[in-house]
Parts: structure tokens; sequence; C-alpha cells
């Protein structure tokens, strides 16, 4: 297995085993930037014209390009066209750790990070100019927990937050949780809260916003 998050499902009540339906949205976060997510167990990388790719880019791509599969022992990536991870051509699958470097063609450059040790949730940073339509800073492949806040171990570092807030998923259901009170679509409520996927989240220090694909 690739993490043992027994303490952070306990953490938030959670049950690891139940299925959650695929999805997409982006995530908004005031000060800090915005996010692609998707939560599905396969993403396809491809051209950003394309109604096939989950993670659509601006690149000299097929339409479907690449996989990203998501399983108990990790994340591989299946190549359909040209594909190198670490400088290596591709030429079915490979596994992909932190810090391992994609290309995809002759250009469009990708880091894949596993930041936080205890989520499989994983994150893909832009290491060339190439970016999604809408453009945002990094994808995010949401197993089971982002977490946000100011370590460096966070899913998504944002610097001037006092303390992590962690958006979650639960049955079919997604979720917000925090140290203080959280306001959902203009309705306050205590440190969990469910949320939509067009929903606005503010804390006592923070504000962000999920938008449907």
């Amino acid at each position: 297995m690739i993490w043992q998050p027994s303490g952070l499902w306990k953490a938030l009540d959670m049950d690891p085993s139940r299925p959650v339906v695929g999805k997409r949205f982006l995530l908004w976060i005031d000060g800090v930037g915005g996010y692609w997510v998707c939560l599905g167990e396969e993403v396809v990388l491809g051209r950003s014209i394309s109604s096939v790719a989950d993670v659509p880019l601006l690149g000299d791509l097929a339409a479907c390009h690449a996989r990203i599969r998501r399983d108990s022992e990790g994340y591989l990536i299946e190549a359909v066209r040209e594909v190198y991870v670490d400088g290596r051509p591709v030429t079915h699958a490979a596994l992909l750790r932190d810090g391992s470097r994609i290309q995809l063609g002759a250009g469009v450059r990708l880091l894949f990070r596993r930041p936080h040790a205890l989520s499989a949730t994983a994150r893909l940073d832009f290491a060339s100019h190439h970016r999604t339509q809408p453009s945002v800073d990094a994808v995010v492949l949401l197993a089971d927990v982002c977490v946000l806040g100011p370590a460096a171990r966070s899913h998504i570092v944002c610097p001037h937050w006092p303390q992590e807030v962690t958006l979650y998923r639960m049955e079919d259901e997604l979720y917000c949780r925090s140290v203080g009170p959280l306001e959902v679509d203009g309705r306050p409520g205590r440190d969990r809260a469910k949320v939509g996927l067009d929903s606005r989240i503010a804390g006592p220090h923070f504000a962000m916003r999920l938008e449907p694909l």
C-alpha cells in the first residue's frame, strides 16, 4: 500500500472503502490561485479542444494522449501517444513517484507530486508554459482528502493561512472541514459542512469557491 491513512480517516469520521462518482471542478482560492480538481480514479490527459480529456492542455497533443490511473499500489501513467517519465520513454505504463517528471509529446512537461504522507491525493504542477483552459496553477488528483494550508506537505500551499482546511470525500459527497466555523453559500455553520460543485466557502481567514466543469 502507498499510504496508511487510518489516522486521517478517523479524524474526519470517514470510511475509505466508500466509492465516489468521478467528477471535475475548478477550485478558486482567494489570494492563492486556481486549481483543476479531478475526482476520478483514472484521468485522461490530452488536447484542450478534446471532449475526451479530463485534463485538457493547450499543447500539441493527441485528444487522448495519456492516462493516469490510481489504485491501491499508487499511480500509473499509461502511454497512448509519446510519453516520457524522468527522461525515459514509456512504452506501456510507468509508476509515478513524488517528484516524477512527465513529458507528453515534444514539449508539454508536468511534475507529479505526492506531498502528504497520509493521503493518496496527488498534484500535477506545470513545468512548461502549457496550461489548461481555463488556465489554473496546478491539477489536483483528489483521492480522499485535499489539504490546504501553510505547510509544505499541503496539497495546496496557502502560505498566509494560520491553519489547515481540508476538502474530503464521503460517499458521493464533498465536504469541507476547518478548525473554526465555516460559512457555505452565505449560511453559517460549524467546523464541517457539505459543499456542492458550485459552492462558496469562507472562514475567518480564507475564502474559496468551487466551479463545476
